[in-house]
């Protein structure tokens, strides 16, 4: 008879999730191999745990189309990613970018600049995602020819572009952690500065230091390299009309998808306009395979040869296989058998909060998946901090500071291998660069511990909070 009902009791699940852990860390850190095998891997031995246990073949069915499905929207945004990369390099509109780029910034503070840059823009667009995958790659370009650290370089953008992400009223996963919280979306934004201000500016000094150097490229070097983006590429200042569109389409709260298809549409226009001979054949296979550099300098045609419909393909399998297994670990109640009794049993506001953001790292590391590192830990935890005297806007907080930043620190993380394979980093070479995402935990941490910045409920509804019977679930 098939098991539908039985709770894994929270031992169980957790040796669960320390085995996957175990295998998962060892195969990608120690002997350095992609995610997608030891993944592939785990979801064999958790679906033989199922068939032990006597679940049905329904439930593991519908495990796995249940977390897969919810990130079908974002799978579909990678592929016209990859076709919007490859347009803009065609179009000159990446080119340009690294041009104005040469002429405007110092490259002894290069590394800040690009940070603060990524933030700016990140905090017009609300996405990240579009931010590395078109101005950082234009700054990756530049770092690379500089002679910058790539992964330096990498830690910079992603962390810029998550600060912009993390505090812009357009972005996705701001605007869910408020919800799940049940807090006003913009004294949310204003509450997280408490943690997200004193990071950037840790941040912003730290790239300061690093990347700050004395000495200066030659210049024979940079205008090489600009003469041959100038040679082989458009470059114009119609390349800021994409630019512009995307921030358009962010204010008016248009969705990505219809975003990405209106960019590169508007992206082929101006391919066929400045080369009329570009034929029909020719664009299909640019937006499937990708641009091909042939200007005859090795280090541009290395940095330019990348996009295409095809390159995403390795983050889409990886992202599948992750988000199946999330969606088998959250069909049996795996994750939930272990936050759920931790949330009932902490006492003082320092653990709670502590608890909250392992609870995100945790969601990230096991499910990998942005969303679900709010949702869970945000569900689990929502009334231990009511009970506990602190507003929502605490849990909202915490939320995007333990589970938000910390997806692109995951190797199989959506976020993760999506700027890995958009910049070509891979997650564990940019990952002690990342101090943004490093830092935010920490000093959500230290606002817990200080009492400085965490918000505490008023009067009226500590009296509300007060006058609920007394249960075992709110004892």
């Amino acid at each position: 008879m098939a098991n539908k009902t039985r709770q894994v009791h929270f031992s169980e699940a957790l040796i669960i999730l320390i085995v996957m852990i175990g295998i998962l860390g060892t195969a990608v850190i120690k002997f350095g191999v992609s995610p997608q095998t030891p993944v592939m891997l785990v979801i064999a031995l958790l679906i033989l745990w199922t068939k032990i246990r006597r679940y049905s073949w329904d439930q593991v069915h519908n495990g796995v189309i249940n977390g897969i499905k919810t990130g079908i929207i974002p799978i579909v945004i990678f592929i016209l990613i990859g076709a919007l990369i490859a347009s803009w390099i065609a179009a000159g509109i990446i080119p340009s970018m690294m041009v104005v780029g040469f002429h405007l910034i110092s490259d002894q503070w290069f590394v800040p600049s690009v940070f603060l840059v990524c933030a700016v823009i990140g905090s017009s667009i609300g996405s990240a995602f579009t931010i590395i995958s078109t101005v950082g790659i234009a700054l990756f370009g530049m770092g690379t020819t500089l002679g910058i650290n790539p992964a330096l370089v990498a830690g910079a953008i992603i962390s810029g572009a998550i600060f912009g992400d993390k505090t812009s009223p357009l972005s996705d996963s701001t605007n869910l952690a408020s919800a799940v919280a049940g807090s006003d979306l913009f004294k949310h934004i204003r509450n997280l500065m408490w943690s997200t201000i004193p990071a950037f500016l840790v941040s912003l000094m730290i790239y300061g230091i690093m990347g700050h150097t004395t000495k200066t490229m030659p210049a024979m070097k940079i205008n090489a390299t600009i003469a041959t983006l100038q040679n082989h590429f458009w470059i114009s200042w119609w390349a800021i009309v994409p630019i512009i569109l995307m921030v358009i389409c962010a204010v008016m709260k248009i969705p990505a998808i219809a975003t990405l298809f209106l960019n590169i549409g508007v992206t082929i226009v101006m391919i066929f306009g400045h080369q009329p001979n570009f034929s029909i054949k020719r664009l299909a296979t640019l937006l499937e395979s990708g641009f091909v550099a042939k200007t005859g300098n090795a280090s541009v045609d290395a940095l330019l040869s990348r996009g295409g419909i095809t390159a995403m393909m390795g983050t889409v399998s990886l992202i599948i296989l992750t988000l199946a297994l999330g969606g088998l670990l959250m069909e049996f109640g795996i994750i939930q058998s272990v936050i759920t009794p931790l949330a009932r049993h902490l006492h003082g506001h320092t653990a709670l909060v502590l608890s909250t953001l392992l609870a995100g790292i945790g969601v990230n590391i096991f499910v990998g998946e942005q969303y679900l590192s709010v949702i869970l830990p945000g569900n689990a935890f929502k009334e231990t901090f009511k009970k506990q005297g602190l507003d929502p806007l605490a849990l909202s907080r915490v939320l995007e500071d333990g589970g938000t930043v910390i997806n692109y620190l995951v190797p199989w993380g959506v976020a993760g291998a999506f700027a890995a394979n958009t910049l070509g980093v891979p997650v564990l070479h940019f990952l002690p660069f990342c101090f943004f995402s490093l830092l935010s935990p920490v000093f959500s941490l230290l606002s817990a511990m200080t009492g400085i910045g965490l918000k505490r409920l008023g009067t009226q509804a500590k009296a509300t909070n007060a006058a609920q019977p007394l249960t075992l679930e709110n004892r």
